[in-house]
Formats: C-alpha cells, structure tokens, sequence
C-alpha cells in the first residue's frame, strides 16, 4: 500500500534549476560526515562514563563557574553586539560622510584578523600599562584579566556578525515607510519602534544568534585578556584544554557535550523566536 500526500504537500518544490537529487545526497552526506558523525563520537565518548558521571563532571564548582563565565558573558556581549551593530549598520547605510567605506571595510576586520592577534592588540590597549588601560586604571576600572575583558573580546569579534546580518534590511526598507509615518504624525521614537525594527527583528536575532554561537567557542582572543583565573575568568574552553593536557580525554568529552547541549538548546530557542517573528512581521 503506497503512501499518498495531501495535494499541498510536496518532498521537493519545482525550480528552474535541475539537479534535486544531486544536491540533495550531498547535502545529507556533507551534514552525517562534516557535522554529525564527529558531535556523535563525541556524544559517544562522553557517555561511557554514564549518566553519573557526567552529572558529576557538570555540576563540579571549576566547571559551573567555566560555563557560567563562557555562557554568560557571550549572552550579554552578543546583546550588545547586536544593538551597536544595528547602529553601526544604521550609520553605514543611511548616512554620506567622508571615510565612510574605510570604516566600513573596518567592520570586517574582526574576520580577517587571527584571533590571537586580536587578543594580543586588546591587551596592549586595556593592560595598566595599556594605552587606554592606563587612564581607566586610576578610576578604578580594570579591563584587562577581569571577565570584563573577556566582554570587551567577546564584542570586538561578535559585531561583524550583527552589522553584515542587518545591513541588507536596512537597504531594503523604503524610506517612503518613515516619511508616511512622519506625514501620519508618529514621533520619531514611535517611527522606529513600529515601522523600521519589526522587518529588521530576524535579522537581528539572526545577528545575535551568529555572535553567540562564536562567543561561546572562542578561544584565541579571550586567553590573552581574560587572566584565566579559575572561578573568575575562566572559560569553558579553555578548561577543555587543560584537561586535554592532562591526558582526562574524557572529562574533556564531557565538558563539550555540556557546552554543546547548552549551545543547541540557546541557538534552538533563537531560532523559534525568530521563525515567529517571520511570521508576525513578515519579511522584508
């Protein structure tokens, strides 16, 4: 007895470009060999020492405070990413200035620039003996080898994610739309809030979403600035590290099953806002 579909539901949409099946088969192949098969040996590893102990290893104080540091500090960050990013891109678009694409060829720095270099660079600004280090310092602002540091890292590589990811929208929205709200009477505060960030919300989640996902599993910049104090400014990777050096592969394992976990359920979650702001708002 074959399975018949509803008349609305089709496997595969109709495209002027041939070759479903092909590209198809590579996408599974290329997500069970390049994605899935290593987070399943992993997985796997993680599991031999059962579900004890893995709750054993999660709920040990130096690795709640390392996920605690990674997780929150990459939430708030990827926040404030995400709303000068808007700025930022905001700025780029709608406004002429000189310099305006020397600046905004600068926005993408961050990912052309090794990571160890950049932790190098913001130590020789926010060290005591820094640049800037040495005016804060007096007022009682310490930046380098404090988890703020990590902060200030975690925003330096996240804000080309949430700048490139809304920039487009931004093109995009007629400026028709705020001149008729204007001409309606609406402030320029009610203007932003219903007529310009409503299209723009995806892809502001989708810039937040980006930042986070490389916050959390940073590693390069972050060592550099952070002090790495255990219970302080630890982060989860590198405590993956350290038992890699020594020789615990399992404890390791678990460690970044827990980060994986925690970083799917966080991204999953983004996600679904997301798609319900989609379709709320539409997209522009």
């Amino acid at each position: 007895m074959s399975l018949v579909l509803p008349a609305n539901i089709r496997f595969k949409r109709a495209s002027v470009i041939p070759g479903f099946g092909i590209t198809f088969g590579y996408t599974l192949l290329y997500l069970g060999l390049i994605v899935l098969l290593p987070l399943a040996a992993l997985i796997l590893k993680a599991s031999s020492v059962g579900l004890d102990g893995i709750l054993a290893a999660a709920l040990e104080p130096r690795v709640l405070a390392a996920l605690r540091v990674s997780f929150g500090i990459s939430l708030v960050a990827a926040f404030v990413a995400s709303l000068f990013g808007l700025l930022v891109a905001w700025v780029l678009t709608r406004y002429d200035f000189p310099g305006r694409a020397f600046i905004d060829a600068m926005v993408d720095l961050p990912f052309a620039l090794p990571t160890a270099v950049a932790g190098i660079a913001l130590v020789a600004l926010y060290a005591p003996n820094g640049w800037i280090g040495s005016l804060i310092e007096p007022l009682g602002i310490k930046v380098a080898y404090t988890p703020l540091g990590i902060f200030v890292a975690l925003v330096f590589i996240g804000l080309p994610f949430t700048v490139r990811t809304v920039q487009p929208l931004i093109v995009d929205i007629d400026r028709e739309l705020e001149e008729a709200s204007a001409t309606l009477g609406a402030s320029r505060v009610r203007t932003l809030w219903s007529v310009l960030l409503p299209p723009l919300l995806p892809a502001i989640l989708t810039g937040f979403a980006l930042a986070f996902a490389r916050a959390v599993g940073e590693y390069g910049s972050v060592i550099f600035i952070a002090g790495n104090l255990p219970y302080i400014s630890e982060i989860a990777p590198l405590l993956i590290v350290i038992k890699l050096a020594e020789f615990d592969y399992t404890g390791a394992t678990v460690i970044a099953t827990i980060m994986l976990a925690i970083s799917f359920s966080t991204l999953f979650a983004i996600n679904l806002i997301q798609a319900w702001s989609r379709r709320r708002f539409g997209h522009v």
